[in-house]
């Protein structure tokens, strides 16, 4: 399990396009292959910093989505908005706090 994270600041007059262009294109992201999750997420103190967390079976699922059509159209429409540069993130979980197994299960 790949999780992904891009954290993006946008300039406040551009807000209400990106979200309608995630609106948009979200069921076709959440559609490509290996993509198992897709949230946006928006800072509690800059309402104009947005980040965007989605869970991928894997780094390999991640790239053919990053060379596709999709991305590319989706992405090349989004740099425009941007106030500042994005930073993206892919980490794997390490540890989890996992209840330990109860007796007879």
């Amino acid at each position: 399990m790949l999780i992904r994270t891009v954290r993006m600041t946008f300039a406040p007059a551009t807000l209400a396009a990106f979200h309608d262009l995630f609106e948009a294109s979200q069921p076709y992201i959440r559609a490509q292959p290996g993509c198992e999750h897709l949230e946006l997420w928006e800072d509690a103190r800059y309402p104009n910093v947005l980040t965007t967390y989605s869970l991928w079976t894997g780094n390999e699922a991640l790239q053919a989505y990053r060379q596709s059509e999709l991305f590319k159209t989706t992405w090349a429409r989004t740099k425009p908005m941007f106030a500042a540069p994005p930073e993206a993130r892919s980490q794997t979980i390490v540890r989890a706090n996992v209840p330990p197994a109860q007796p007879g299960t």
